[in-house]
């Protein structure tokens, strides 16, 4: 069984999610993005424009990819 990566992130923008997202859609694992008690899939376009981006973000991602990470650090938050 694979670790689960959990990190938190801010998106500010719509292009930043849009971006998020397709970084997320390359990825052959499951990545779930919560907010408050709401789970969305990362990779549904739809799903992350309909969250509150003034809020951070959990993300978990269910499999490891050195250009995801790399996604995830640019929108990280301490």
């Amino acid at each position: 069984m694979k670790a689960i990566i959990e990190s938190k992130i801010k998106l500010n923008q719509a292009s930043e999610a849009v971006e998020f997202c397709n970084a997320a859609e390359k990825c052959d694992f499951d990545i779930n993005v919560f907010y408050n008690r709401v789970i969305i899939d990362a990779k549904s376009i739809i799903g992350i424009m309909s969250m509150d981006l003034n809020k951070v973000l959990t993300v978990q991602c269910y499999g490891e990819s050195s250009e995801f990470n790399k996604m995830l650090q640019k929108y990280a938050i301490a």
